[in-house]
C-alpha cells in the first residue's frame, strides 16, 4: 500500500493509506503542535508547512467549530456580537460604502427567516385538518361539524331552531299516487299515528287538489311526472335521508287498508325479528304467490308451499325469504343494502322482490308476512295509464312489457355480478334457479 507522508516540525511521519489519523492530528501538524502518536516507526525530522495549506485548514476548522456555535445558542442576536477589528476592516474594505456590522446584521436576518418560514410552513401542515374515516368528501372537515344524515321533518323559519321538533316521527310511509286514489289514500293515512312521517310521490303533476286533507298539509309532497315508485325510492330515499326512521313503508296508491293499523304492526315486526316484511293478502283478490297470502290462524308466517318445481330450496324464493314489491317495509338497516341494489334504469323495480333476501342474513328467518294485520290489493291500474300508446296496444299493455323486460335485465344483472365476484375469490358460485 502506498505511504503517505505527513511534515510536522519536529518529525516527518509515514503511515499508510488511507490514513486513520483523525482531523485533529492533521491539524496539530499543520499548527506546528506536537504529534505524540505516528502509525510508524520510523521518524525524520520535520519541516514547515505550506502557509496557504495551513490556511485553508484553519478556516475549515473554523467553519465547523462555527456551526456547532451558532446551532448552539439560536436566539443569540448577532448585533451583540463583537468581532476583532481586524476583521471588520476586512470586511468592510471589500464591501465599500456599508458597515461591516449592517452586512453581519443583514445574512443574521435572512437565516432567521428562512428557519421561521420552515418553521411556520411545518406548522400550516400540522394544523390542517385531514380525517379519512370522514365521509367521502369531508375529510378536511372537523368530526364535530359534519351532519351525514338528514331527515324529511320540516322547520320552521323563524325562532329558535332547538325548539322547531318538539316531536319527531319514528317511522316513514311512502306512497307513490295520482289524484284518481285520492281518496284511498285519505283512507290509508287515517291508519297511521302522527309516529308515522307521510310522505307522497306525485306521478301526475297534482299536488295542490291534495290540500283539502289537514294531514296533508304536514305531509312531504315530491312531484315529477310518469315516474314508477322506485324511481322515486332510488333518488329521494337515500339511506342517510331516512335513517332517522326506525321503518319505511313502501307501498302502491291502491291498497285496502280496512283491517290494519299501523301501530299493531310495529309491535309485531319489532316482536319477530323481521327485517323486510309486508302485510299479508287478502286470498280472494290480486294474489300471484303463496307465499304472501293471508294466513287466518297465525300472526306471522315465513315460508309457504308453492306449485310443484317452483321452489329448489324451502328457504329460498318464492317459498321463503320473500315479499313482494306492492307494499314492503324495510327496517333501516336492511334498507340502506336495499336501496344499494336497486338499478337506476330499472323504475318498476320487478325481479327486486327474489334478490332481497341478500340484505339480510338469515332471509328466511328475517323476511315474514304478518298476517294479523292485512290488506287487500286493489289492482288499479292507475300508473299503468300513464304510459304511450304504441303500435296500437293501449299505455298499460306498453307498461306491462317494460316490467317484464326490466325483470330479466335485473336478474341477468344480479347473476353477472354474482359470478364476477365468485371467479374473483376463486370460489365455485352456488346453484340456485329462481322462477322467471
Amino acid at each position: 500500500m502506498a505511504k503517505l507522508p505527513i511534515v510536522g516540525r519536529r518529525f516527518t511521519c509515514f503511515f499508510p493509506f488511507p490514513s486513520r489519523l483523525s482531523v485533529f492530528n492533521y491539524a496539530a501538524l499543520f499548527l506546528d503542535l506536537p504529534l505524540t502518536w505516528c502509525p510508524c516507526s520510523v521518524q525524520h525530522s520535520s519541516r514547515k508547512p505550506n502557509e496557504s495549506m495551513r490556511l485553508v485548514v484553519v478556516t475549515i476548522i473554523g467553519v465547523v467549530f462555527g456551526f456547532f456555535i451558532g446551532i448552539s445558542f439560536p436566539t443569540v442576536s448577532i448585533t451583540k456580537l463583537h468581532f476583532p477589528s481586524s476583521i471588520v476592516s476586512y470586511i468592510e474594505d471589500k464591501n465599500s460604502g456599508l458597515t461591516a456590522q449592517a452586512i453581519l446584521n443583514h445574512a443574521w436576518i435572512s437565516a432567521r427567516n428562512a428557519r421561521g418560514n420552515a418553521s411556520e410552513s411545518s406548522s400550516n401542515t400540522t394544523m390542517k385538518i385531514y380525517v379519512p374515516t370522514n365521509p367521502r368528501g369531508a375529510e378536511m372537515l372537523a368530526p364535530g361539524i359534519i351532519a351525514s344524515e338528514s331527515d324529511f321533518n320540516a322547520h320552521r323559519l323563524w325562532g329558535d331552531p332547538a325548539e322547531d321538533l318538539p316531536f319527531k316521527p319514528k317511522y316513514l310511509v311512502t306512497f307513490t299516487v295520482g289524484i284518481a286514489q285520492k281518496d284511498n289514500i285519505n283512507r290509508a293515512v287515517q291508519k297511521f299515528s302522527d309516529d308515522f312521517a307521510i310522505l307522497l310521490f306525485h306521478y301526475d303533476g297534482h299536488v295542490t287538489e291534495w290540500e283539502e286533507f289537514e294531514w296533508s298539509k304536514r305531509a312531504i309532497h315530491i312531484s315529477v311526472l310518469k315516474q314508477a315508485k322506485w324511481w322515486y325510492a332510488k333518488r329521494f330515499l337515500h339511506p342517510d335521508i331516512v335513517a332517522p326512521y326506525e321503518y319505511i313503508f313502501i307501498w302502491d296508491e291502491d291498497l285496502g287498508v280496512d283491517h290494519f293499523n299501523g301501530e299493531e304492526y310495529i309491535k309485531l315486526v319489532k316482536k319477530y325479528q323481521l327485517e323486510i316484511s309486508q302485510p299479508g293478502l287478502e286470498p280472494d283478490k290480486g294474489l300471484t304467490w303463496q307465499m304472501t297470502k293471508r294466513r287466518g290462524d297465525r300472526e306471522v308466517h315465513k315460508d309457504t308451499e308453492e306449485r310443484p318445481g317452483w321452489c329448489t330450496d324451502p328457504h329460498l324464493p318464492p317459498c321463503a325469504a320473500f315479499v313482494e314489491i306492492m307494499a314492503p317495509v324495510f327496517s333501516r338497516d336492511a334498507w340502506r343494502c336495499v336501496w344499494h341494489m336497486i338499478q337506476n334504469d330499472l323504475v318498476h323495480g320487478w325481479g327486486l322482490d327474489f334478490a332481497l333476501r341478500k340484505c339480510v342474513e338469515p332471509a328466511h328467518e328475517k323476511i315474514g308476512v304478518v298476517d294479523s294485520q292485512w290488506i287487500v290489493h286493489q289492482v288499479v291500474p292507475s300508473l299503468g295509464n300513464q304510459g304511450q300508446a304504441e303500435n296500437g296496444k293501449a299505455p298499460w299493455e306498453g307498461v306491462r312489457e317494460r316490467c317484464r323486460k326490466e325483470w330479466g335485465i335485473f336478474q341477468t344483472r344480479i347473476a353477472e355480478a354474482d359470478k364476477a365476484y365468485y371467479e374473483m375469490m376463486g370460489v365455485t358460485p352456488p346453484n340456485v334457479t329462481f322462477v322467471h
